[in-house]
């Protein structure tokens, strides 16, 4: 099987999909609602991973007499299976079924939530997070394919899902904070586990009562199918040295920010409270850069938005390593508005070059070297901070980036064909 390296508008529809244009209304309202399930899927998935840090800042310190540094590594079993689990999700769902491994994403992340509000020990809680990070790690490699499946168009979805995923980053600290106000810490596990057990039961509903026209799912299968040859182990490694950089460089920039504000925003930012709400607006805003750049990734050959974004943030950490004040803040939102922005570009190029009974593994393997790089950024940030302060980290983030521009470069031309696997 085969497939375009840029798919031009010009490319025949799909039936049944709903940027094919087609008649069918049934098969448009299905994908809809099968959207939306996708995009409420991915801000659980984030949001979960993310309760326990609040949880433990803001009581379990206090509840179990445990520093904060000495309560965090509970939570490393289940970070190690979110990036781990991708590779089994993503065969099983290719082997199985995507729908079915979604249902069971919902219903099991629930569970393990619901199981962690009854932890009363570190060692229980770190039982818990570790199937809450098994479930969890099904949704990328997952979710992301039906995302793309049976669509020509795909940067603009993949970019408005992103923004679901980043919204529930940045709600994960203010909600969970919220419960833990309104009836203690363990009500943050518990309702929003209930909640997603809930839509679990919904969607399993949904596909049983609406299941897929086997002729829609045939006409999916087969979207991307076009004579072509070459350039596709050039593209794979173009894709795992740019995701594997932009995992330190969205690691790095999304934990460090707030202590980047607190040191060089301290004329602006006079609280806690206030510097929270500072990189939560500045997450927030920087989601936009996802839904410009798919939209872009649409109309545009990739490489050339891959390039721009790639400058883009090379130039602008270069900028940020003396900025002080009213200037960094602003040149903060600009740098993750691109940091963001590079998020559904890999995603894309996986989507046009692998076929769709492979779809699943390719995401697993691209999320699995995504999340083992970010978690080796925690420790990088914090040697460079220790050594040499945040200037010395911009710097290293622009060279970064100057690397993906660098492999962006190694990319075929835009009207290339490449065999899909």
């Amino acid at each position: 099987m085969s497939a375009d390296y840029e798919l031009p508008d010009s490319d025949p529809p799909v039936f049944g999909s709903p940027d094919s244009g087609s008649p069918d209304p049934a098969s448009r309202d299905r994908d809809k609602y099968e959207y939306l399930f996708l995009n409420v899927g991915h801000f659980l998935d984030h949001f979960f991973m993310l309760i326990f840090a609040t949880a433990a800042a803001l009581r379990l310190t206090s509840e179990w007499g445990l520093s904060y540094a000495e309560l965090i590594p509970y939570a490393t079993p289940g970070f190690i299976a979110f990036g781990v689990c991708a590779i089994p999700a993503g065969w099983l769902a290719d082997k199985w079924s995507r729908e079915g491994m979604m249902a069971v994403f919902f219903i099991g992340i629930g569970l393990s939530s619901i199981f962690a509000g009854f932890a009363a020990s570190p060692f229980q809680i770190a039982i818990s997070l570790t199937l809450v990070g098994v479930f969890a790690a099904i949704y990328h490699p997952v979710g992301l394919a039906m995302v793309v499946q049976g669509k020509t168009k795909t940067g603009l979805r993949l970019a408005v899902n992103g923004v679901w995923g980043n919204l529930g980053v940045a709600s994960a600290a203010l909600l969970t904070a919220f419960f833990i106000d309104l009836s203690g810490w363990r009500s943050a596990f518990y309702l929003t586990g209930v909640l997603s057990v809930c839509i679990g039961l919904a969607y399993w509903w949904f596909i049983r009562r609406y299941p897929e026209d086997p002729d829609v799912t045939t006409a999916k299968a087969a979207v991307n199918q076009t004579a072509g040859s070459a350039s596709l182990w050039r593209i794979f490694a173009v894709i795992l040295v740019t995701t594997a950089i932009g995992g330190l460089v969205f690691q790095s920039t999304t934990f460090a920010l707030p202590k980047v504000f607190d040191e060089r925003l301290s004329d602006i930012i006079s609280s806690a409270t206030m510097n929270g709400w500072y990189a939560f607006l500045v997450f927030a805003i920087a989601a936009g850069g996802q839904v410009v750049v798919g939209k872009l990734l649409d109309h545009y050959p990739v490489k050339i938005i891959f390039a721009t974004v790639a400058a883009l943030q090379c130039l602008l950490f270069a900028v940020m390593i003396q900025s002080e004040g009213q200037i960094a803040l602003i040149v903060s939102i600009a740098f993750m508005l691109v940091v963001f922005g590079q998020i559904p570009i890999n995603d894309v190029l996986l989507g046009r070059i692998v076929s769709s009974e492979w779809r699943s593994r390719a995401y697993a393997l691209r999320y699995l070297v995504t999340f083992s790089v970010m978690a080796s950024a925690v420790p990088l940030i914090a040697w460079i901070h220790s050594g040499w302060g945040f200037g010395r980290l911009f710097a290293v983030l622009s060279v970064a980036a100057g690397c993906i521009f660098l492999a962006v470069m190694f990319l075929p031309p835009a009207n290339k064909k490449v065999v899909a696997v």
